[in-house]
Order: structure tokens, then C-alpha cells, then sequence
């Protein structure tokens, strides 16, 4: 096996060449085509570790990681798994570390090629600490990085140097973020959330071995960018994307860019789905819930970890509705007693054998129950406190039926009642304000009139009409069709005829509608147009589907992207961030600082003055 410093002579071009080539094609080929075939994130990442931990072969290791790259491996791995494949110290390359030597052990390095890691990695090559190094950059790394850490390894201490593909965290099987809660502002990207994002998605498709045609939703100037710059990445590392062409004519993949603004709607509505409504009411951050600030939560359940990989029930559920959630926690319970009861049945040689070997079973049954009860009594309790069921009754509505005057009435009712949190109400008033904003009756400054006497922040929703009203959407967003277009006018109507099966859960995501016609043929031009257009050509639908959404997706959408592949679809939904209400108005204030408002002269003096 050769050291850095063998195959990467630092007097020679020529043999720096070498090693990136080497880099380039030692990208786990059998592996990458197994990711590709199953389209699953989690055991992507899970592969890619795997991989890691067998290449450095027996012995006790160490892991060093950067800030990002540790969210990514304990989105998919747990410690104690980590520990089965004999890594049993984790420490960050980008914090304080100790300087003592410990040559038993090998390394294995995965971190992010930012220039602060190559440094820091150089730093710590040319006074190695460990017997030997085994490096996996997460994304694909400049060949002036690997002569310059070629260099730096005097001691011939590297084993191995590999680009890996897991630069994105993996939420679900099928969801995945960028984790930049705040990705613009003055309505333009951030740089470091623009180069971010195209690192990201580039690593998805690399991943999942799919080079696609990129759309992008047109008229947004930050959905155009990105498909730019990504279609420049695939380009410029052409040999990467060289994969298989597509058999028996099928139609290439699809990356498909779009923009938040077009449907803000979504990330303002209070969910009900297990794995939403926990964002919502207590926020999951890298998988895991803070419940540290709650009164009455039992020590143990203060931080808790909330994976489906890790966690059967929650990984079963974790789409189910409040009620379902309900009645199978309800037969979880049930289950636990009878099995308790039983493990008080100890009388015979036989009973003891049986209790010991079921008991770590029963331990880990006993610990599920007692988690997934906290937290449904957590959601339970602020769901009753907030009155969410009568608010979120009423968001629905406005979503879905266009009932002007009688709406009116119902939020001036509501906001002005001290038992609906004000946050609560300001989202009411949003609501409102996108679906009337043209209204010739709008009330929308009276709403924010109620709002301020309440001591809520009233910049919210002119700041929200700025970022995502009917200036800047596409699309139907309140489904107001003209008579003229037939076939939506249909589909309208036909949805309408079925009704809905609960008050609670009447709205569809955007992205159902956009999924619909990618996966029916419907023509996509001018509304998406593509950047690579020479992929186009193609009458069939593509099968494999990777939507990236700018500012941010939601649990809401991943629902609906979970249900298109149990139809048999292969989607793949990710974000800049994952958005609760809250997170997206955080958004939605930090996109518009600094932005003249030009669309709202009606809420200045519920504006911010910087926008004025």
C-alpha cells in the first residue's frame, strides 16, 4: 500500500497528477453502484462509514472529525455502533486536542476539504500522533490540497486518501439538508450558503451515481444561479458524472431547484404528522430534541434522540397522525404490561433462561415506551395550552378555501383571545395577508393593528408579502384558476368532490402538484426550464427525481415525498435547511434585512425601519 509521500513525489507534477488520479477513481465503484440502486441516504452514509472502518483494517482506532462531518455520522451511526467496528475515541481536528502520542492506535480522518481542515490536517501530519492515517475527505478535494498535505507528510504516515460523497446530513431515507437555516439576505444568496448548497447536492448526485438534467424554477434569480454553478461543477468534473447511459431509453434523472417563495404557505401551518409536529412544538435539531427547558421531564429524557434508523417505533410512525400516534403508542403500552407480567413469571430453571435472554429486548421496549410517552405528553400538553386544535382548524381553512368575510371574522376572534399565543396569532395574520393580499376588502392592517396591542412583532408579515408575495410566486399556490384553464379548472374541481378526511390535514404541499407533473410527462418548459438542455430530448418521465429546495424544507413535504415512492417513485427531497414556522420566519426577516419594501405601502408603519 503506498504513503502519500510515495505516490506524490513534491518536486513532481507529474506524479501529484498521479495521486489525484488515484483519488479520483478509488471511489468505492461497487459501492457507489449500490447506492445508486437503492436511492436511501441513511444507508448510503451508513456504506460509506462502514467502508471506512473496514479499510483500516483490525486494531482500535480513532476517528477525527470537523463540526459538519460529525452531524453527518451521528445522523446515520451511533456511538455504540461505532464502537462495535473498534473505534473507540472521537475527537474534532477544529478544536483543542491533547498533544499526547498514542502510536497504538490508528486514525481514521473524515472532514470536510475546507481550507481551514487541509491546514489543520497538514498541521497535524507533520507531527503525527497516531501510527498511521487513513483519510476521507467528504467531497472532492483541489489537487494543489493533496500536494501541499503530500508535502507536510515527512513521516510517510498516510495509508490512505479517499474522496467520499457524504458531504449533506441525512434526515430520512429520503431527506436530506445543507443545515444553513439562513441561506439569503437582501433577497440574494449568501456566498458561503450558495457554495455550500452546490457542494451539497453535487455530493448527493455523486452519491447516487446520477448525472441529471438540472431545472430550475425560472424568474428566480437564486434558483438560477445555483442550477448555473452546479451545472458548472458537473461539467468541470466531467469524469466523475461518467456514468452508464440510460437503458432501454429511459429518460435521464432530474435535479430539480426550487424556490421557497413560491410556496410559503407550507412551513407556516401547524402539523400533525408524528415527526413534524415534534419539530414544530419542540424542534429536532440533528436528530435529537432538547427537552431541558421543560418542567416535569424526567432527567434521563432531558436530551432525546429521535432516528428512525435507531429507533423501530419512531422510524414506523414517524408519518402517522397525532390521533394514530395516539392509539399505537396506546398498543405499545399494552404490550410492555403483558410483557412485564410475564417477566414476573420467574419459577423454573427454564423462566430464568428465558428472562435473561429476553431482557435486553424488554429493557429496550421499557426505554421506547417511556420516550415516546414523554413526548407525546409534551405535545399534548402544549397542544391544549395553545389551543392548537381550534387555530390550526382555521389556518386550514385559509390555506384551502377561499371564504373571505367569514375567515375575517373567525382570526379577528381568535388573535384577540389571550389564550392563542401570539406567535400563533402573527401566524394567522400571515396567512391572510398571502391568500388576500389583492383582495378588494383586504384587512390586513386592522389584523396587524390587534397584533400590536398584543405585543407581537408586526414586521413579520409585510416582511413575508416582500419574500414571497404574488410578485414573486408561480403557480397556483391558492388554486385561483381562470375558467379558461381547463384541465386545472378539473382537477380542482374533482379534489374538491372527494373532500377531505380530516379538517386538520385538508392542504397538499406545492411540491405534490409540481411531483404530479413531472411524473405524468406534462411539459415542464417554460415554468422549469432546464440548464443542460442537450439531456433533454427524452418523451418518458425521468425515474429518478432529486428536488432541492432554496430556504428551506419541511417534514410536511418529506410526508409527501415518503408516499410518491411507496406508490413506487424514486424521489430524494432536500434543503438548505428543514423549516418549522418559527425557523421560517427567521428566514423570511433575515432574507428581507436591508431590502426597501416596495410591495407593502399599505404596512409601513408596521415595517421595519430598515425597510422603509
Amino acid at each position: 500500500m503506498s504513503t502519500l509521500a510515495e505516490v506524490c513525489d513534491i518536486n513532481s507534477t507529474q506524479c501529484c497528477q498521479q495521486l489525484f488520479t488515484q483519488i479520483k477513481y478509488l471511489q468505492f465503484d461497487a459501492l457507489s453502484k449500490k447506492l445508486a440502486s437503492i436511492m436511501n441516504l441513511i444507508s448510503g452514509i451508513k456504506l460509506y462509514i462502514e467502508k471506512m472502518c473496514t479499510e483500516s483494517g483490525p486494531g482500535m482506532k480513532i476517528i477525527l472529525l470537523d463540526k459538519e462531518t460529525t452531524s453527518i455520522i451521528s445522523m446515520a451511526f451511533s456511538q455504540s455502533d461505532m464502537l462495535q467496528r473498534e473505534v473507540y475515541l472521537f475527537e474534532r481536528l477544529d478544536s483543542g486536542r491533547s498533544n499526547e502520542r498514542l502510536k497504538y492506535l490508528k486514525c481514521i480522518v473524515f472532514i470536510r476539504p475546507t481550507k481551514q481542515n487541509i491546514q489543520l490536517l497538514a498541521n497535524e501530519l507533520r507531527n503525527p500522533k497516531y501510527s498511521s492515517y487513513f483519510i476521507y475527505f467528504s467531497n472532492i478535494i483541489p489537487r494543489t490540497d493533496i500536494k501541499y498535505l503530500a508535502e507536510c507528510d515527512e513521516s510517510e504516515s498516510v495509508r490512505e486518501v479517499k474522496e467520499l460523497y457524504a458531504d449533506y446530513l441525512c434526515v430520512n431515507p429520503n431527506l436530506f439538508s445543507i443545515n444553513m437555516p439562513n441561506c439569503m439576505t437582501n433577497l440574494n444568496w449568501l456566498p458561503d450558503a450558495l457554495t455550500r448548497s452546490v457542494q451539497g447536492i453535487t455530493a448527493v448526485l455523486l452519491s447516487l451515481k446520477l448525472n441529471p438534467v438540472i431545472r430550475y424554477r425560472a424568474g428566480s434569480q437564486v434558483a438560477q444561479l445555483l442550477a448555473k454553478l452546479i451545472y458548472d461543477q458537473t461539467t468541470k468534473e466531467s469524469s466523475l458524472f461518467d456514468f452508464r447511459g440510460n437503458v432501454d431509453g429511459a429518460a435521464p434523472p432530474l435535479l430539480l431547484l426550487l424556490d421557497r417563495r413560491d410556496d410559503p404557505v407550507t412551513p407556516l401551518l401547524h402539523q400533525w404528522s408524528y415527526q413534524a409536529m415534534v419539530h414544530e412544538l419542540l424542534n429536532i435539531r440533528n436528530n435529537r430534541v432538547d427537552l431541558s427547558e421543560r418542567p416535569n421531564v424526567p432527567k434521563e429524557f432531558k436530551e432525546l434522540v429521535l432516528s428512525g434508523d435507531q429507533d423501530e417505533f419512531y422510524g414506523s410512525n414517524m408519518y402517522a397522525n397525532y390521533g394514530e400516534i395516539g392509539s399505537t403508542i396506546k398498543q405499545l403500552m399494552e404490550e410492555f404490561q403483558r410483557k412485564a407480567n410475564d417477566h414476573k413469571k420467574v419459577e423454573s430453571i427454564a423462566d430464568m433462561k428465558n428472562f435473561i435472554d429476553s431482557y435486553p429486548q424488554f429493557k429496550k421496549m421499557s426505554g421506547t415506551v417511556q420516550k415516546h410517552l414523554c413526548v407525546m405528553g409534551e405535545l399534548s400538553s402544549i397542544s391544549n395550552k395553545r389551543n392548537l386544535f381550534e387555530v390550526s382548524e382555521l389556518e386550514q381553512e385559509i390555506a384551502c378555501k377561499a371564504e373571505h368575510s367569514a375567515q375575517l371574522q373567525r382570526i379577528k376572534k381568535l388573535i384577540a383571545d389571550e389564550r392563542v399565543n401570539v406567535d400563533d396569532a402573527i401566524k394567522l395574520v400571515a396567512l391572510y395577508a398571502l391568500r388576500y393580499e389583492r383582495h378588494a376588502n383586504c384587512d390586513t392592517s386592522g389584523l396587524l393593528q390587534i397584533i400590536k396591542t398584543r405585543g407581537g412583532n408586526t414586521q413579520i408579515v409585510p416582511a413575508l408579502i416582500e419574500y414571497a408575495g404574488m410578485h414573486v410566486r408561480q403557480g397556483d399556490l391558492f388554486n385561483m384558476v381562470r375558467i379558461t384553464d381547463a384541465v386545472k379548472l378539473t382537477r380542482i374541481l374533482i379534489k374538491g368532490l372527494k373532500g377531505v378526511e380530516n379538517v386538520f390535514t385538508q392542504h397538499t404541499p406545492l411540491l405534490k402538484e409540481t411531483l404530479d407533473d413531472v411524473f405524468k410527462g406534462r411539459e415542464l418548459e417554460p415554468v422549469y426550464p432546464a440548464i443542460n438542455s442537450e439531456l433533454v430530448p427524452y418523451r418518458r418521465p425521468p425515474q429518478e427525481v432529486v428536488v432541492f429546495i432554496i430556504g428551506g424544507a419541511t417534514y410536511e413535504e418529506a410526508l409527501t415525498v415518503h408516499q410518491l415512492n411507496n406508490a413506487g417513485y424514486r424521489v430524494i427531497l432536500g434543503g438548505t435547511t428543514i423549516h418549522n414556522s418559527q425557523s421560517f420566519i427567521n428566514e423570511v426577516l433575515a432574507a428581507t434585512s436591508g431590502t426597501q419594501f416596495k410591495h407593502t405601502k399599505s404596512m409601513l408603519k408596521y415595517c421595519s425601519p430598515d425597510n422603509i
